[in-house]
């Protein structure tokens, strides 16, 4: 029914341990229940794992999925989606990117691949349309992530690259996949995963087309899109900076992640300002397939750099200037710069690094470990060298670089002293940007998150930047049925960052919505400061693009991505999660923020918790999924397994 409408119909299967390679057409039932990219990776994963299985064994299981929007001309349609139980957390693991990988694989006749089993040798898997191999990567095994994807290049350089450096080669807990050299599946270990089947790069070509049902009128709606994008404040501020221009924002709320978390205000915030970037390294935009954003930034550092002499290069986000800069105690773009391109060349995730060093740096400081147990390293606040340095060593997995290569969770389980305080992580991943103190739905956001602390599944920005407008746009049921006074109260309070109320629903909400944005699959950015489309955008573009009515009813829309949420967190509950793992470090519900706007406040997650819940139709107790919540999402095998394993409430 779906094939040459917004997909190609195919899915191409690939066993490492057998060299198996085979095609199958991808069912009309996942195409109309899961839509695509993160959809995918939730149908296949829960339906082809088994709970328990080794996330670095032969069992586990890759899924790279495109969706009906990728590679077409609809506005940031260049993304696609990485899957595999996470090493980092034993739980639910997916990555999200850019670039141009995913319309290439569209364009080679492939909505997604399954990889299985593990190689006996470093391979890499070569795509040109029909044409696919498993080829000796052994040449390749030890080289950086940037020499790998010229290598594959070099007989044609419109040849797309996935590949892992020598962090994923040597498993270390939070490594990525690296496309077009700059664009990472950052979170979750998924790079690990390909190191543990000695898979090596997926590169690959294709020569062929996307079709969609109603051609004359999806072009006519991309048109209007991309010029909504072009015209877009948020949008053109982005294309200007980047995404650093959080930083001087984060700032002035209070919440630009400091020293490990322990405070939001960084006394060298100015020197770290997106302008100051742009200025130095003459910054110039660039962008994925089909963005008219354009919101990466590629910079050129002088010959006078201390650290990089005359390098080119694209980052940080500002992800990466909060990890190694603001976090670390650093105010210095010239070693941010530096360390933002190694991570990439090595392929390791530059959150979860940076946090796994300033973790060790508090420790360091508060007496817990000692200068000989850190490799002769003095891990002060601020010290450059010695964030170089670990980044070396955790890649390498050498010295105390081996224990941060494992995560803060089971670093700080390892040490033991009382180090599990300074541990910022949510079911093991490490806690990226963002303050739940200053921000109380980030902190809902981070701790159900299925992968962990996650930033990208569901982040609501009306109550940290007050757009008030968008809040009435984004969540209009609440309002419904109110007179005027009583929705200026439910704003007004939605809006506040430091009050808890509301913020369950709409964490909810965006959670179910941005699960259909990662599955068509469509850039962040474009749902984001306040949103460009939202979720009757989507419902406007799918029956265009793929020919099914059903995709233009929002209330359809909404109930897929609810879906998707769902079969994730069974995934999660297979694998032993409890309502005790949808928490939070103790520094953000027990140590008030000390010092900026929201000196003074913690975040009452309970609350947030219950009500939370409460919505998604799980149990308060232990956050197991009720069986009507089940039976109405239309998931009956995974109904029939928890209620066998005894994971399911009536």
């Amino acid at each position: 029914m779906f094939k040459g409408k917004g997909y190609v119909g195919k899915i191409l299967r690939i066993n490492l341990s057998n060299r198996k390679i085979s095609q199958e057409p991808l069912p009309d039932f996942v195409a109309r229940n899961y839509i695509g990219g993160n959809g995918f990776s939730a149908y296949y994963l829960y339906r082809e794992l088994k709970p328990g299985i080794n996330p670095l064994g032969s069992k586990n299981k890759i899924v790279i999925g495109t969706g009906p929007l990728t590679g077409t001309l609809w506005p940031s349609s260049g993304r696609f989606t990485i899957g595999a139980k996470s090493p980092l957390t034993g739980f639910w693991g997916e990555a999200n990117s850019g670039g141009f990988f995913g319309a290439e694989l569209k364009y080679a006749g492939y909505d997604a691949i399954i990889i299985e089993g593990k190689a006996k040798r470093p391979v890499y898997i070569e795509i040109f349309n029909e044409e696919v191999s498993i080829k000796d990567a052994r040449h390749l095994w030890g080289r950086n992530t940037k020499e790998v994807t010229l290598e594959l290049q070099k007989e044609d350089k419109e040849t797309q690259v996935l590949c892992i450096g020598q962090a994923g080669e040597n498993l270390v807990g939070y490594a990525t996949i690296m496309s077009n050299l700059h664009r990472a599946f950052g979170r979750s270990g998924q790079g690990a995963v390909w190191g543990s089947k000695n898979l090596k790069a997926v590169a690959c070509r294709g020569t062929g087309r996307i079709n969609v049902a109603n051609f004359d009128k999806f072009v006519e709606l991309a048109k209007e899109a991309h010029r909504r994008v072009q015209e877009d404040e948020a949008a053109r501020q982005m294309f200007t900076y980047g995404t650093n221009l959080l930083v001087s924002a984060k700032q002035a709320i209070g919440e630009f992640v400091t020293r490990n978390h322990s405070t939001g205000v960084f006394e060298g915030a100015d020197k770290l300002a997106a302008e100051v970037l742009k200025e130095k390294f003459n910054g110039r935009p660039r962008a994925c397939f089909g963005c008219s954003n354009a919101c990466k930034e590629v910079y050129t550092t002088s010959h006078a750099n201390p650290w990089a002499p005359d390098m080119v290069t694209e980052g940080p986000e500002y992800e990466g200037t909060m990890a190694f800069g603001s976090n670390c105690g650093i105010d210095d773009y010239d070693m941010i710069l530096y360390v933002s391109d190694l991570c990439n060349k090595y392929g390791i995730d530059q959150i979860s690094l940076g946090i796994a060093i300033s973790f060790l740096m508090e420790c360091y400081e508060n007496g817990l470990i000692s200068k000989e147990d850190c490799d002769g390293l003095e891990l002060r606040w601020g010290n450059k060298e010695a964030v170089v340095a670990l980044t070396h060593k955790t890649a390498k997995r050498e010295g105390i670089g081996d224990l941060l290569a494992e995560g803060v969770k089971r670093a700080s389980q390892k040490l033991g002293k009382g180090t599990e305080r300074f541990a910022m992580h949510v079911k093991g991943q490490e806690v990226s940007g963002q303050d739940g103190r200053t921000h109380r739905s980030v902190a809902l956001t981070h701790a159900v998150g299925a992968r962990g602390a996650d930033h990208l599944r569901s982040l609501v920005t009306v109550d940290q930047l007050g757009y008030k407008a968008a809040a009435r746009k984004r969540y209009k049921d609440l309002f419904k049925g109110k007179s005027k006074k009583e929705q200026e109260v439910i704003l007004n309070e939605l809006c506040n960052p430091y009050l808890e109320n509301y913020k369950a629903y709409a964490v909810k909400i965006t959670e179910d919505i941005f699960a259909i944005r990662d599955a068509l699959v469509v850039c962040w950015y474009t749902c984001g400061w306040p949103p460009i489309f939202w979720i009757e955008d989507f419902a406007k573009i799918m029956p265009l693009a793929t020919g099914e009515e059903a995709f233009g009813d929002v209330q359809e829309l909404m109930k897929i991505g609810e879906r998707q949420v769902n079969v994730k967190r069974a995934f999660n509950i297979r694998e032993g999660l409890t309502r005790a793992d949808d928490t939070l470090p103790k520094r953000f519900t027990e140590e008030p923020m000390p010092e900026g706007p929201g000196k003074g406040q913690v975040a009452n997650l309970k609350v947030m918790l219950d009500e939370y819940y409460r919505l998604r139709g799980w149990d308060l107790e232990t956050g197991m999924i009720k069986r009507k919540t089940l039976k109405r999402l239309n998931l009956p095998k995974i109904e029939k397994e928890l209620d066998k394993l005894k994971k399911m409430i009536d």
